[in-house]
């Protein structure tokens, strides 16, 4: 089963399928001090708090990474990340061939005035907040006076973001993406922010409830990705979630928005059947609904979730498809504050195509970028990328 079924648009011996757990870190990194994640352990520290089991990823191999010893069927190792941050943007650029070499501008004290007083003036507007929060937390803070006001909800985290929330009702979500347009085109030189999100929410039975029309306004990659020169090659990438927008729409042949983690699994099995070289699937939940809420035990849920899918995607796995486990970042609901952690993330191929049980040494994240190219038999990069996993071979 899978693969081919709607013809031989594949110009390539292999599918890629890529299963992104975003925020799953694997332990800190030597710089993690440096970023005051110091200790940090996404996946063990959530395992150690919940209790929880995960036979299938256990047997996958990914609980190796939190202290279980087992290899499991799959293989690979720990990506170090090198780009200067530890956002989103950075994790998957880096992942995909182009590290980040400088600093994204933060705002742990709110935006300036003179971003602030050009964005309302554009906008017609005014706003409320203007400072780092949770996006859950300020808008039951401040959702009573936007909607009596209609004046633009504005806040940062940790990362690099200038958030928009709005409701739906009060400010049209087309509206709430015009704003959005105008904030990306003043985030510019010092001020350029990684990305600008639009956050529509609604009410509901007297809760504000944020709705799957988040859209984001990325700034783009600094170097043609693995995505675009994939592409160039004659390959063909769908992106499952919000991966063209982290990408800002480049490189992506066809993306499928989600609503949900379980949402993005079904896709992702979907499109075992379907003829893509490359699919990539990013589950968001970990991070923006569990991590960043410090809620360790949505987390482990979700984990849950995920190795109960698990064999479902790997029944339906056919002889020349590869399933690749991995993440952007850590973001470990266990430790101080509520921003990402620096960390490794974990790494691991898995298909009837390629030699299983094989542990490799941490590398930096862009070696799986190098590691992609020479299984589909590119020649992108000088680099030879992860040669313990490429020693395995793939069998013809």
């Amino acid at each position: 089963m899978g693969g081919f079924e709607h013809g031989m648009k594949n110009p390539f011996d292999l599918q890629i399928f890529i299963l992104l757990l975003d925020g799953c870190g694997t332990g800190e990194q030597p710089d993690s001090p440096a970023f005051g994640d110091a200790g940090a352990n996404t996946l063990r520290h959530v395992l150690e708090v919940t209790g929880v089991r995960l036979p299938n990823l256990e047997k996958f191999g990914l609980l190796r990474f939190a202290g279980s010893g087992m290899r499991g069927t799959a293989s690979g190792g720990r990506l170090e990340q090198k780009s200067k941050g530890k956002d989103t943007a950075s994790g998957h650029w880096e992942l995909m061939g182009v590290p980040v070499d400088v600093e994204f501008p933060v705002y742990p004290h709110g935006f300036p005035p003179e971003i602030i007083g050009p964005f309302c003036r554009a906008v017609g507007r005014g706003i409320l907040g203007n400072t780092p929060a949770s996006g859950t937390e300020i808008l039951e803070r401040l959702g009573p006076e936007h909607l009596r006001t209609g004046d633009l909800i504005v806040y940062t985290s940790g990362d690099s973001v200038f958030q928009v929330a709005a409701c739906e009702t009060v400010v049209p979500v087309e509206e709430l993406y015009r704003c959005c347009a105008i904030a990306r085109d003043l985030l510019k030189g010092p001020h350029a922010v990684c990305r600008v999100i639009a956050r529509p929410f609604i009410v509901q039975d007297g809760r504000f409830v944020r709705t799957p029309r988040r859209k984001d306004f990325a700034l783009p990659p600094p170097a043609p990705t693995f995505l675009e020169r994939l592409q160039d090659a004659g390959g063909t990438v769908l992106g499952i979630g919000k991966i063209e927008d982290i990408f800002a729409h480049r490189g992506i042949t066809e993306n499928r928005k989600t609503i949900n983690n379980r949402d993005g699994l079904e896709r992702l099995h979907a499109a075992l059947r379907e003829d893509f070289t490359l699919t990539f699937c990013n589950l968001v939940q970990f991070d923006s609904d569990w991590g960043h809420r410090r809620d360790a035990a949505g987390f482990a849920r979700g984990l849950q979730e995920v190795d109960a899918f698990l064999p479902r995607l790997l029944e339906t796995l056919g002889e020349r498809q590869i399933l690749m486990v991995t993440a952007d970042h850590g973001c470990d609901p266990c430790h101080a504050g509520t921003d990402h952690t620096r960390e490794y993330v974990p790494c691991l191929f898995h298909g009837k195509a390629i030699r299983g049980g094989v542990e490799c040494p941490d590398t930096p994240q862009s070696a799986l970028a190098w590691t992609l190219a020479r299984l589909l038999g590119l020649s992108f990069y000088h680099e030879s990328g992860w040669a313990p996993l490429l020693s395995m071979g793939i069998t013809k």
